[in-house]
């Protein structure tokens, strides 16, 4: 049976979304091709890492060896070359992150495969891999089908697909294979984790966003929003204009020179809605655009949409939602 596998990435203990989000894409691909979806652990505590993986996937390859517990291309490359030679996949899926980016090209010319990289869609036909990528920033979505070969390997841009378990839960096997780093990994060696800066915020992170763009118009406008923010139970973040100026540092920007987000409450304030911002929030579970241009792009990808100033709106909507607050806890 054909197999495709899927690259776990983690950091410092923890699975993170990219990797459920590209089980989900896999599984429609195997259901579609009756292949069997395996996912790849390599860490420090691997199996225990795998738990939670047994959800998504029926088979879990866990590979645990003290020199993982950090990411290491090299040490990644080694023990995924044995791995995919021994199970002859059809297709391997990795995040495009930094991860990816960084081990990706090493391991396709390691094995002579073809690569296919930051990919939004991709699709098995006629045992042909048919991929989906976007160009010139994310105004032309290019479609193109990939040589022939026996396996393929792909990186997947993060917040393409929506993570969903299969129902009923794929009551997945971890097993475990032996690891092939028999030396210390040099080429690269792991440092630190850089964390923001105290009072710093993972926006990516965030189940509610209230976003501003250039219609907040002057520093001295942010506090309200702010307030507006905290009492929704949301974090502030902007788009590139905003960190231009430096009112907000740049670890608050969506976008794709910012961060890519997908929170459960996308609210935007005065933003154009330019496609280099779209990008980074537009897998939002609801979107709701404020903006007194009715031409303004936001509205084609907003579910709600209010053609009127933002100063009008912010303090209603504030208001509105403490009253329905206190209504709330009178009852």
């Amino acid at each position: 049976m054909a197999k495709i596998l899927v690259l776990a990435e983690h950091r410092q203990g923890a699975i993170r979304d990219i990797t459920y989000e590209m089980l989900t894409k896999a599984r429609e691909l195997a259901e579609k091709t009756n292949a069997e979806l395996t996912a790849i652990v390599l860490g420090k505590n691997a199996k225990e890492l795998a738990k939670p993986l047994t959800e998504y996937a029926k088979t879990i390859i866990a590979v645990e060896d003290g020199k993982l517990e950090n990411f290491n291309s090299e040490a990644y490359k080694k023990i995924l070359t044995k791995l995919i030679t021994e199970h002859k996949p059809s297709l391997v899926l990795m995040g495009h992150t930094s991860y990816g980016i960084d081990l990706a090209p090493r391991l396709a010319a390691a094995l002579n495969l073809p690569l296919a990289t930051d990919l939004i869609d991709l699709a098995f036909e006629n045992d042909t891999l048919n991929v989906t990528r976007q160009m010139y920033g994310g105004k032309v979505n290019v479609k193109a089908t990939a040589r022939k070969a026996e396996t393929y390997i792909v990186t997947i841009r993060q917040a393409t697909f929506t993570a969903k378990k299969p129902e009923p839960p794929a009551d997945g096997q971890i097993t475990e294979a032996p690891s092939q780093l028999t030396e210390e990994i040099v080429e690269k060696r792991f440092i630190q984790y850089v964390l923001p800066p105290p009072g710093g915020v993972d926006i990516t992170a965030a189940e509610k966003l209230v976003g501003i763009g250039r219609g907040i118009k002057d520093h001295a406008n942010i506090p309200q929003v702010e307030d507006l923010a905290k009492t929704l139970g949301a974090v502030l973040s902007c788009s590139r204009p905003i960190v231009d100026k430096g009112w907000l540092p740049n670890d608050r920007q969506v976008g794709t020179s910012g961060k890519t987000v997908k929170p459960k409450l996308y609210l935007a304030l005065g933003i154009s809605g330019a496609f280099q911002h779209v990008l980074g929030m537009k897998s939002s579970d609801l979107i709701i655009a404020v903006n007194k241009d009715p031409e303004a792009p936001i509205f084609s990808f907003a579910d709600y949409g209010i053609v009127e100033d933002l100063f009008k709106i912010v303090p209603s909507l504030k208001n509105k939602v403490n009253e329905l607050r206190t209504q709330k806890t009178s009852t």
